[in-house]
């Protein structure tokens, strides 16, 4: 006990990390930094702070190879294709009439296959765009559409933010899909009517830029695989993942016994679709792709790792602990709260649930809740206030509609109703049902 150091010394250094951040320092930079401050403020000579720092980030290893497969699975959709050709599929399907529902629906199967949700936002917005310009419907309630539903899917996805929260709290990455999946029923149903309602609200979109998309989305039609090809990586790697639940489920011990690992399954899906494409001779391509897009999120991993690192090295979880019993409060909000917070801070998703696991995962733990319920209350706490202006997603997103800051800063407050229920939906279910 006398070895821990002391929780004053955690948070400050979890504080001038967040802090660095939102000065848009690098942000594995800032972790680390923060880490180093925190053990020295803590009580650690400069000799334990190495120690500390190393064990926190060999803690994360197997949430860092895990993305790093999920790279094969992103980099086959994305770059072959295949992720525009379903969002396409669904919009056709649905017609202009349900046009809202239909972009919402495809950005939240093409991020819940496994996209990162800025570039499925990318991908569906040129159609986003098309279907707007005819029917009437603003850019706001157009990129709520988009966000929405990938808010949406991401929290079912195979995606860095859901491995992050499986692996935070020792659980199988199938478990957290089906965990969020009413929850991101209910989001999707927000979106929608959120959207619906303020359609009218804000700038529209222009003709000219209209006609533009329209000129572009012509030629990369002529490149993108037909449907019947283009599922087949998301089929299998859906498929493979749900095994070993449906076993569990419907109790065949022989399913429920057949465990295969998201380090397996994401690159294997990704590979046989790529075959089944014709496109097995850009395997070197579509593969250093995927591990690119990985790169930053797993650098990210390893900072949070050097700060989770210090979190357990300290007695902070213990105080949490303690002043939740005080307070009175349901230890059960910590969950949410935690992942609301921390995502809020860094402006993203992914990094939110990593620092939220690694920060408060003990404490979470402590207050009685399982696994699964702390992880999916986490993982949508964390779609709350994911999008403020110091994270790339704002920016990208903005630039796919063609919104200035100010109009891009009007829809945060919808997307945190869409991720807000979302939330509330998964405390409910988890925390008091």
């Amino acid at each position: 006990m006398e070895d821990l150091l002391s929780w004053y010394g955690a948070l400050i250094g979890l504080f001038v990390a967040i802090f660095l951040i939102l000065k848009k320092f690098n942000p594995v930079y800032s972790l680390f930094f923060g880490a180093i401050v925190g053990c020295l403020i803590g009580g650690a000579d400069l000799s334990k702070t190495i120690s500390i720092i190393i064990t926190g980030t060999q803690s994360v290893m197997g949430t860092v190879i895990r993305v790093l497969a999920a790279g094969v699975l992103a980099g086959v959709m994305m770059q072959s294709g295949a992720a525009g050709t379903i969002a396409q599929a669904i919009v056709k399907k649905m017609g202009e009439k349900k046009a809202i529902l239909a972009l919402a629906l495809a950005t939240m199967v093409i991020t819940a296959v496994g996209v990162f949700i800025p570039v499925a936002v990318l991908i569906v917005a040129p159609i986003a765009l098309e279907v707007g310009n005819k029917m009437g419907i603003s850019k706001l309630a157009l990129l709520l559409a988009l966000s929405g539903g990938g808010k949406a899917g991401n929290i079912i996805s195979p995606n860095p933010n859901t491995i992050a929260a499986a692996n935070g709290f020792h659980l199988s990455l199938s478990d957290v899909m089906i965990g969020g999946f009413i929850p991101a029923l209910f989001g999707l149903a927000m979106t929608v009517i959120v959207a619906s309602m303020i359609k009218h609200r804000g700038v529209m979109v222009t003709d000219k830029e209209a006609n533009l998309i329209s000129s572009k989305t012509d030629d990369d039609d002529q490149k993108r695989p037909p449907l019947s090809k283009a599922i087949i990586t998301p089929v299998i790697a859906i498929v493979l993942l749900m095994v070993n639940p449906i076993g569990s489920i419907l109790n065949i011990e022989a399913l429920s016994h057949f465990k295969l690992d998201a380090l397996y399954v994401l690159p294997f899906a990704g590979i046989v679709g790529m075959i089944a494409m014709g496109q097995k001779n850009k395997i070197i391509s579509y593969t250093t792709s995927g591990v690119e897009k990985m790169t930053a999120t797993v650098l990210i991993l390893i900072g949070a790792g050097a700060i989770a690192g210090l979190i357990g090295a300290s007695n902070l979880s213990m105080e949490v602990v303690k002043l939740i019993d005080i307070s009175g409060i349901s230890g059960t909000f910590l969950a949410p709260i935690s992942g609301i917070l921390m995502a809020a801070a860094t402006a993203s998703t992914s990094t939110g649930v990593i620092l939220a696991t690694g920060t408060f995962g003990t404490a979470i733990s402590q207050v009685g809740l399982s696994p699964l319920a702390s992880a999916v209350m986490v993982h949508t706490g964390a779609t709350v206030i994911d999008s403020l202006p110091q994270g790339n997603y704002f920016h990208v997103t903005a630039d796919s509609m063609h919104m200035s800051i100010r109009q891009r800063m009007a829809l945060i407050p919808y997307e945190a109703m869409v991720g807000g229920t979302m939330t509330i939906v998964a405390t409910i279910m988890y925390g008091f049902i």
